[in-house]
């Protein structure tokens, strides 16, 4: 059946998660990008008061590398927690191709407090000329199988519609609690293409009950995410997925992009979610 939220899209809240950093480029690729605990969670803190209800993390160390160690999503958290009033925290389980399952899934599990959220990549994707993230089915059972034993919500990232089959299957083992909590991603290097028509086409087809959000890479953001909002979906912004704030002009900071996000919404009447209205939305309470 097709996704119902379209014709009211107006009458449900809009969950803006922002993405902050990411674990691929770097400063070299925009300066402004926060990468240091302190750095990222006072970026956060603007981000927080501009409208994002939750936020995507990926740690660095102190070279402003990535990196899954323990240590370092702690101390980030700890920042959060400092700067930030109650913003929803969702950590990555990304890296595939690099770090072992277990290194993966270290941060979600043995953080304190826990996050709220982490994602799960249903699928394999590849970046660059010989990494793929192979993102196996008995991989993603036991992220999902262990995320709900720690009381940790998993969050769906959809590559493209063949991963739909594996969110279905996970739901089928009982691996997965309602409603569900789906990303549908496009622009990345074997992925999805970025356009209406395919977010429309990639919605329809996502298991009920779920909640959504849009990520788009690059210069697809803005567009992508705007056509979201007019869906009823929920959208993820932010310098991990993009550095530029238009054509040729760098992002100043990552709030600067949650802004633009929340006065587009403003236009489309589309009220802006609320932590607590958030986690109320996706069940985590």
């Amino acid at each position: 059946m097709p996704y119902q939220g379209y014709t009211d899209y107006f009458e449900k809240k809009l969950v803006i998660s922002v993405a902050t950093t990411g674990g691929l480029h770097g400063k070299e690729a925009n300066p402004n990008l926060p990468t240091q605990p302190e750095e990222v969670a006072k970026d956060l803190a603007e981000c927080e008061d501009a409208g994002a209800s939750m936020v995507h993390l990926h740690a660095r160390d102190e070279n402003h590398d990535d990196t899954k160690s323990v240590e370092r999503f702690q101390l980030l958290r700890d920042a959060i927690d400092e700067y930030c009033d109650d913003i929803v925290v969702n950590f990555t389980t990304g890296g595939g191709g690099i770090y072992t399952r277990e290194e993966r899934l270290a941060p979600i599990l043995e953080t304190e407090p826990r996050p709220e959220v982490a994602t799960v990549d249903l699928g394999p994707i590849n970046f660059g000329q010989t990494r793929t993230a192979e993102n196996t089915r008995e991989q993603n059972e036991e992220y999902a199988t262990r995320m709900r034993d720690a009381g940790v919500k998993p969050e769906l990232e959809l590559f493209n519609p063949g991963h739909i089959p594996e969110a279905e299957h996970l739901i089928a083992e009982g691996l997965l609690d309602e409603p569900y909590w789906a990303t549908v991603i496009f622009g990345m290097q074997n992925g999805m293409p970025p356009g209406a028509r395919n977010l429309v086409n990639f919605v329809d087809n996502l298991p009920e009950p779920v909640e959504w959000q849009c990520l788009a890479v690059g210069k697809h953001q803005l567009p992508m995410t705007t056509a979201a909002i007019t869906m009823g979906g929920h959208v993820r912004v932010g310098m991990e997925d993009n550095v530029y704030y238009r054509k040729g002009e760098l992002a100043e900071s990552n709030a600067q992009l949650v802004r633009r996000t929340a006065r587009i919404a403003d236009e489309l009447e589309r009220e802006i979610a609320t932590p607590d209205e958030t986690r109320e939305m996706l069940g985590l309470r």
